[in-house]
C-alpha cells in the first residue's frame, strides 16, 4: 500500500486535526492527553494527525506555522479554523463540532 500523502490525509469529508510540533517543544508534550482524550471523546468521527515541523518543514512552511504546537482543522483539505498553544479539549470539541458528522 501507498503511503497517504498529506493532502490525502486531510483532504476528506472527516475533520482532520493536524497537530504541528516538535520533539523538544515542552508545550507540544502537554497535547498529546489532551489530543488523547479528544480521540476518546470523537472515535473515528475525527481524524487526529502529528506532524513535526523539523521534520516536515514543507508542510509548515506551507501553512504558515511558525510556532509550536499549532492545531489546526482541516474539512475538505481547507483550514477551517487554527490555534497556536496548548488547547483543551473543550475547546478543540467546540471548535470541531460545526464539521462533525452526525453520528
Amino acid at each position: 500500500m501507498a503511503k497517504a500523502t498529506f493532502s490525502d490525509l486531510i483532504g476528506g469529508d472527516i475533520p482532520t486535526l493536524v497537530d504541528f510540533s516538535a520533539e523538544w517543544c515542552g508545550p507540544c508534550k502537554m497535547m498529546a492527553p489532551i489530543l488523547q482524550e479528544l480521540k476518546t471523546k470523537t472515535d473515528d468521527r475525527v481524524r487526529i494527525i502529528k506532524i513535526d515541523v523539523d521534520r516536515n518543514p514543507a508542510i509548515a512552511s506551507a501553512y504558515q506555522v511558525q510556532a509550536v504546537p499549532t492545531l489546526i482543522i482541516f474539512k475538505n483539505g481547507r483550514p477551517v479554523w487554527r490555534q497556536s498553544g496548548v488547547v483543551t479539549t473543550d475547546v478543540l470539541l467546540t471548535a470541531l463540532t460545526p464539521y462533525l458528522p452526525v453520528p
